[in-house]
């Protein structure tokens, strides 16, 4: 994903993932299934995008999204499942998870940590080892791209200030000014207006920094 345009499985990647977050039964997710069916993009990738939607937008859309792939898709082979979530490895999800967030969060990252503690004593475990290291840092879908899809699902919600974090954090995982030029272009197209604004207004903050 070098250059100045994201390339098309990208693309379809991440217009699903807004797909994911709006939710509805008009058929339109699974138009965007087929899309990046079509477009190449590899089962595997899917799959990890539709389990770290269970963080970005919440299990019913998730579980939603899932069952319309799973309809398109038909069964999901074993070889295509993944690391397996019920095996004993907190030390391996506590390292990785430090890791994987570390690289989103860059400078901020300690930061992250403070205002976690002070929300909840609970909440960093969770977010490092849960969300990070069980979800996030699990192999088949590169960094880069599953911080594309974040920006992509918290863009349909109402939630600016984690949109700032994941637009930073689209930078920090490896997306170039000019590739997310080109994100944000796509998904304020897929938003309501005044929300689209809002994007574009965190997004010029982020990038001029």
């Amino acid at each position: 994903m070098s250059g100045t345009v994201l390339d098309e499985r990208s693309v379809a990647l991440v217009r699903l993932a807004a797909a994911v977050a709006r939710g509805g039964t008009d058929g339109a997710l699974t138009e965007r299934m087929r899309a990046a069916r079509e477009a190449g993009v590899p089962r595997r990738w899917i799959e990890e995008l539709l389990l770290q939607s269970l963080l970005n937008v919440g299990y019913p859309l998730a579980l939603a999204a899932f069952a319309a792939w799973r309809e398109l898709d038909g069964p999901l082979p074993a070889e295509d499942a993944g690391e397996p979530v019920e095996h004993a490895a907190w030390a391996e999800w506590a390292r990785r998870g430090e890791a994987a967030c570390r690289a989103v969060y860059g400078r901020t990252y300690h930061k992250l940590l403070r205002n976690l503690e002070g929300l909840h004593p609970a909440l960093p475990p969770l977010v490092l080892i849960d969300a990070y290291g069980k979800l996030l840092a699990r192999p088949g879908l590169d960094a880069r791209r599953r911080e594309l899809c974040t920006v992509a699902a918290i863009a349909c919600l109402d939630a600016p200030r984690q949109l700032h974090a994941h637009l930073r954090g689209a930078l920090n995982t490896g997306s170039s000014k000019e590739e997310m030029d080109a994100l944000v272009t796509l998904l304020a197209a897929e938003l309501p207006e005044e929300r689209a604004r809002r994007l574009r207004a965190l997004w010029e903050d982020v990038r001029g920094r």
